[in-house]
């Protein structure tokens, strides 16, 4: 009795574990997708953050040298007072717009928030190809489930190339992300 079923056990224990090695790198996948994900949420408040930080910066600078100029017509200023205070404000001007000390200058924010936007890119295209590798992986599981029930050993097949496909997905995202652009 047990000569036809003692096949049958042996292909649904490999499909078994096929299903295990998929079901764990799909668990990895969505680790590293939700991680890539939160990275890229992160750098995206950080470069919104210093873009507005730039942006107030520049409304500042923009109202100091209209108050500069209008000070400079005031007829009843004394020369004196106002090239003083148009050299304070210039020079607070100036501090606005580079200042490496402080890295709060209109350049240094503007680098760093392309930083953050880079670094935020970077994100976005790992979290792309672990999605793509985490449903290659899903895919594969429906299909090897499949091949338990149909016994069409084509099915178990497709799930483990769609279970190498996940795999090369998790590590285009990981060591090279804009090796294939995806979106």
């Amino acid at each position: 009795m047990s000569g036809g079923h003692g096949a049958a056990d042996s292909s649904n224990k490999k499909i078994a574990l096929l299903i295990s090695v998929l079901a764990l790198f799909l668990a990895l996948g969505e680790t590293l997708a939700k991680s890539a994900q939160t990275d890229a949420l992160g750098a995206n408040v950080e470069s919104s953050n210093l873009w507005a930080y730039f942006q107030a910066r520049t409304i500042r600078a923009t109202v100091l040298k209209t108050a500069s100029e209008q000070i400079a017509l005031e007829p009843s200023a004394s020369p004196e007072a106002v090239k003083k205070q148009v050299e304070e404000w210039a020079k607070t001007m100036a501090r606005w717009d580079s200042d490496p000390a402080s890295g709060d200058g209109r350049k240094e924010l503007a680098a760093k928030a392309k930083k953050a936007e880079e670094k935020r890119d970077l994100a976005l295209a790992r979290y792309h190809h672990y999605e793509l590798g985490s449903a290659a992986f899903q895919i594969g599981i429906v299909l090897a489930s499949a091949e338990v029930i149909t016994g069409i050993v084509a099915l178990g097949f497709a799930g483990g190339a769609l279970g190498v496909i996940g795999v090369a997905m998790l590590a285009v995202g990981l060591f090279a992300p804009h090796a294939i652009h995806l979106v």
